[in-house]
């Protein structure tokens, strides 16, 4: 029902866990996936790296998902402070949506507390409101959740979406950061719809042109 798919990661890896099992499994499918990240967080990085080895991974780690190269946009916005920037950051997902035309769209829930994701998601509904637009989840971000939508997933392509979370190197420190965390996550998932493993999604909008 959608060809053209459009990922809004507010910062670089909340695609990847959120949703990195669906972005391969799409892919393998012949689905374009467009990736924007609107943040490098370069101020929360540790202080062992460099500021801007968010960019670096994030690369690395769509790659790995096969996200083509062209199809990766990267832009400044600084952490922590997204509602300040809100007005700006809706005429961005305004020029996305022309530029790429996309026909489902991946963002945070409408339950992620954290507030650059909550601006994603309300900036995202106005921009996107004519579209299909599924909420990823990011566990330790929600106090609920609605797992409304559920895709299933091979074992290559948790496989992937695992590859993609090693990427990143500077964020290894993080409890969800671990394989066993997303293999036991997956695997939940996949137990309440009969399959080996999935990952769900809020179903905020779904429109059937």
């Amino acid at each position: 029902m959608f060809d053209r798919v459009l990922v809004l990661a507010p910062h670089t890896d909340d695609g990847e866990f959120g949703c990195g099992g669906t972005i391969a499994r799409f892919v393998e499918e012949g689905k374009r996936v467009v990736y924007v990240a609107l943040s490098a967080a370069e101020k929360a990085v540790p202080a062992e790296y460099p500021s801007d080895v968010l960019k670096t991974e994030v690369r690395e780690a769509t790659q790995l998902l096969g996200i083509a190269p062209s199809d990766l946009v990267i832009l400044d916005y600084e952490v922590r402070d997204f509602p300040r920037q809100r007005q700006d950051i809706l005429g961005t997902m305004l020029r996305l949506k022309n530029e790429h035309d996309p026909d489902l769209v991946l963002l945070p829930s409408s339950f992620d507390m954290h507030q650059d994701h909550q601006t994603v998601y309300r900036e995202g509904l106005r921009a996107f409101k004519s579209l299909s637009i599924w909420g990823y989840e990011l566990p330790w971000n929600n106090l609920v959740f609605e797992t409304r939508c559920f895709v299933g997933l091979s074992e290559g392509q948790l496989e992937k979406k695992i590859a993609a979370v090693r990427c990143y190197k500077s964020q290894a420190f993080r409890d969800y950061a671990s394989e066993e965390f997303w293999r036991g996550l997956a695997t939940t998932r996949g137990t309440q719809i009969g399959v080996p493993f999935a990952e769900t999604f809020e179903v905020i909008r779904w429109m059937i042109p």
